[in-house]
This record gives C-alpha cells, structure tokens and sequence, in this order.
C-alpha cells in the first residue's frame, strides 16, 4: 500500500473509520467521561484543574503537545476572541482561535461548555485526531495528509500555511522546498509559496486531491512508507517549555492570516 492508497482509503470511508475509532476502548472510556463532566466545568480555573478534561479537549483541537504550558492557554482562553487584540487572533496557528471559540469563556462565562461545540463537537475533532494518529503509526504521511485535508482548507493566506508546523512540513515537501529555505526571510518564503500554490484550489475535492497526491509521492520517495521507521514530526509546536508567551507570540505571529 501507498502512501496516496491508504489515504484515499481511510477519507473515502471516515464515517466507518471514525466509528472504528469510537469503539475503541480507550477511546470509549475518555469521551465517556468528557462527556458526562465538561457540563460540570464553569470557568477557566475548572478547565485547567481536571487535567483529564484538559488533556482531552487539548488533544482534539491538535495541541496535544502544548498541554503543559498552561499560563499560555489561560490567557488563550481568558481574553477570546470578540476583542481585535486578543491574544488568539495574534496568533497565526488558528487552532488557538478555534479552541478559544469552542471554550468561549470570555463571552459565555458558567455556561460557555453547555454549547454543542463544547460537547459533541469536541469529542468528534478528538475521534478524528486518533483516527489520523492511528493512521501515523504505520506511515507519517497518511497522518500528515489527513491533517493537511481537515486544516488547509480553513487557512485564508500562505502565513497561515507557514504557521502551523505539520501543515509547513506538507507544503514543503510538496513543493520540494529545501530545509535552508526556513532561513530566508519570512515574506519572501510566502511570496515563492504564494506563487506555486492557489489557495482557492485547495477548498476543492480536486484540487486537494492533486496536491495530497503531488505531496504523496515525495514523501514516499524520501521515506521508506514499508517499514515502522517513518521519521515522525510533531503536529504541533513543541516550544513552551523554553520560551515565554512574548516570544511565543513573536514566533507565531508570522501575519494575521486566518482571522
């Protein structure tokens, strides 16, 4: 099998993939109890304190990786998102802004985790997360196209491309970019991008298709997709335990791209 094959297989049949995800036991146990508790959480003080509820809505909005930098996601949470300034929307990986939206404490307060997005939404983003873990034990760039067809579709400029680590490391091997090319200046990099890729192409089935499959089979010429030694990269950045919220910030925020 393929990397492009097992791709194709897995999106061409997600509901029976996702439901075989569901019943795992694990799987089963953890969205059983986010679901039986989030209701019971009214404020951000309560989110952060279960570190079982924590975890789990952390790793279904992909920042699995980020779980400890807790002061970060209090503020994330704490400012929202109605405000220009708030700290979500400085920052160019729109999965803070999607999480400050689905744990909307700022606007909703006691009641921000009644909303379906809060519970039955969060445990379908955490189902399909697994499903594309899953699929990244046996070849990385199954996982990685998964990813790439769930989140390129929401980004609005190349700078939101360029701010997410595993939707980069797509667009990168896709275009057969160098790994010096992360030294050059940040507009010039999204200038190059910007004129190799259509970002309006990659919201249909066709032209996401060819790009995963232009993706597909550069990855399968520099991995050997056959064997358990994929090289694996995060799907998100692993940089809070060395650095502050202000470097984090100027690090993240390449353009306000995805707004």
């Amino acid at each position: 099998m393929t990397t492009i094959t097992d791709y194709r297989q897995i999106s061409a049949n997600l509901d029976r993939s996702l439901a075989a995800v569901a019943s795992r036991a694990d799987v089963k146990r953890d969205s059983g109890y986010y679901l039986a508790n989030i209701s019971n959480v009214k404020s951000v003080d309560d989110f952060l304190k279960d570190e079982r509820l924590y975890r789990y809505a952390m790793t279904a909005f992909g920042l699995k990786d980020m779980i400890y930098g807790k002061a970060f996601i209090r503020k994330v949470l704490t400012e929202g998102i109605d405000s220009n300034n708030a700290f979500a929307l400085q920052l160019s990986d729109s999965r803070f802004r999607d999480f400050a939206e689905a744990f909307n404490f700022q606007r909703y307060g006691a009641t921000a985790t009644a909303f379906t997005r809060a519970q039955q939404g969060t445990v379908d983003k955490y189902l399909r997360v697994e499903l594309e873990t899953d699929a990244g034990t046996k070849d990385q760039g199954v996982q990685l196209a998964l990813y790439f067809q769930r989140q390129a579709a929401n980004v609005t400029s190349v700078y939101g491309l360029m701010g997410d680590t595993a939707l980069y490391k797509v667009v990168q091997t896709a275009l057969g970019l160098p790994a010096a090319m992360s030294n050059l200046d940040i507009d010039k990099q999204a200038a190059y991008i910007s004129s190799k890729i259509d970002l309006d192409d990659l919201k249909t089935t066709d032209g996401m298709d060819k790009f995963l499959s232009r993706f597909a089979a550069k990855w399968q010429m520099a991995n050997d997709t056959s064997s358990a030694t994929v090289p694996q990269i995060g799907l998100s950045q692993s940089l809070l335990t060395t650095i502050g919220n202000d470097t984090l910030l100027s690090l993240q925020n390449l353009k306000s791209g995805i707004r």
